[in-house]
């Protein structure tokens, strides 16, 4: 189906100036089609002339203290002047009107198709990369660091396998996906850290990279959803190193030269909550009514927000309130600093796997669903968007109850000889 051809005319006119004696050159045209409406459209041409001829038997406007009258124009509509300067310059204002007037007269001819492909055309011309780091800033301006770093990593290596800034949309297509699928699996670890990533976290750059090409073609600069069509990465399994609640007893009852430390890794054993939502964990957000306590706080991954009740020996550990507005674990160290008075504080302990600061997260649930609570309780008190990822502590649980069948041995062989 055809546009309605809207037949905008261009006009050279001229407006007096307030400023000194002439008048600026300027195009009009009308009606121009805009969102639906008619607009009249104004451009201004940087020219002024001083000598316009004007034809007296042409009123432009008249009030009771002025009479003005239009420009005289020639047989082909050029406004006329005395001077030769003036002139050329009227000549220039008629040739930008015919220029103007050709590209209206064939935007009309343009059927609907026609100009979504002429736009779509110019939309392959963009740089992909360049577009994917800009979602990025858009679409997690609010995210935790971990994701505007992990979507920062991606852009990076986006130049890398393009060897440069520029990756059309052209150039997008299932292949050039699945080529980046095989570089991202041997790809280099960022920052100081040699070798290449691990499994997993190609297959978290690259549902990254897939969620760019999903809003690519959302956004029109792909006619083919591409990230529907590509497999994405398959993650690896890995262990979640967890203690015991005899290891855990132990360690409540072995010193350790980080007090701080200690309690928010109780805390966190005893809560699931990460060590980033513990260290900025205040008490304004810890709300005791009676005998219940409940945090209400905000993730600092999901940005979720979350109210979970916690236990008494979790109150404990928070320690005396103070100020609406300071840390309930104050001075807790970054995750970069907390690793060897951690391990100390756990060898000293006897305990001789390598434990991090997660692994109190990963005790929770995991003691958690060995005690009995249901999966989807303990999915919702770790904050997780999908039951999926908790999935994995219920494995850890079948692993022991498989082990324990074997405990209890009969010899059945002595019996029947009997």
């Amino acid at each position: 189906m055809r546009k309605p051809i809207t037949s905008t005319k261009v006009a050279v006119k001229l407006r007096k100036s307030e400023d000194f004696e002439g008048w600026y050159l300027y195009l009009e045209s009308y009606p121009v089609l805009v969102s639906g409406k008619t607009k009249r459209v104004r451009e201004y041409l940087n020219r002024t002339i001083t000598t316009p001829i004007f034809d007296k038997s042409r009123t432009a406007r008249t009030t009771e203290s002025s009479k003005t009258y239009k420009p005289k124009r020639d047989i082909n509509g050029i406004i006329q002047c005395k001077t030769e300067p003036d002139q050329e310059a009227c000549i220039y204002a008629d040739g930008v009107r015919k220029i103007r007037q050709k590209e209206y007269d064939n935007a009309d001819l343009y059927s609907d198709t026609e100009t979504e492909q002429s736009e779509q055309n110019q939309r392959l011309q963009c740089n992909f990369i360049e577009y994917f780091q800009k979602t990025a800033k858009e679409r997690h301006r609010n995210s935790s660091q971990s994701i505007i770093v992990n979507w920062q990593r991606v852009y990076e290596l986006l130049k890398i396998f393009a060897a440069g800034d520029t990756l059309l949309f052209s150039q997008i297509n299932l292949k050039t996906a699945e080529e980046f699928r095989r570089f991202i699996l041997s790809a280099p670890c960022g920052g100081n850290k040699s070798g290449t990533i691990s499994q997993n976290t190609a297959s978290t750059y690259f549902s990254i990279f897939k969620a760019g090409l999903k809003q690519a073609f959302i956004d029109g600069y792909l006619t083919i959803d591409i990230s529907a069509k590509i497999k994405g990465i398959q993650e690896q399994e890995s262990r979640r190193e967890h203690l015991t609640a005899e290891e855990l007893n132990t360690l409540a009852a072995t010193p350790c030269d980080r007090p701080i430390m200690k309690r928010a890794a109780l805390f966190s054993a005893l809560t699931g909550l990460r060590h980033c939502d513990i260290q900025k964990l205040r008490w304004s957000e810890v709300q005791k009514d009676g005998d219940q306590v409940r945090l209400n706080f905000t993730q600092q991954k999901t940005k979720g927000v979350e109210y979970m009740p916690i236990s008494d020996q979790a109150y404990q550990l928070c320690g005396e309130p103070r100020q609406p507005e300071q840390f309930v674990f104050e001075d807790l160290p970054d995750p970069s600093w907390i690793s060897k008075p951690l391990e100390r504080w756990i060898k000293s302990a006897g305990i001789t796997r390598k434990i991090t600061f997660h692994c109190f997260r990963h005790t929770y649930a995991t003691l958690q669903i060995a005690g009995g609570t249901d999966i989807y309780t303990v999915s919702k008190m770790l904050g997780h968007t999908n039951v999926k990822t908790t999935q994995v502590y219920a494995k850890v649980v079948d692993e022991k109850k498989q082990k324990a069948v074997n405990t209890i041995q009969i010899n059945l062989n002595k019996e029947e000889k009997q």
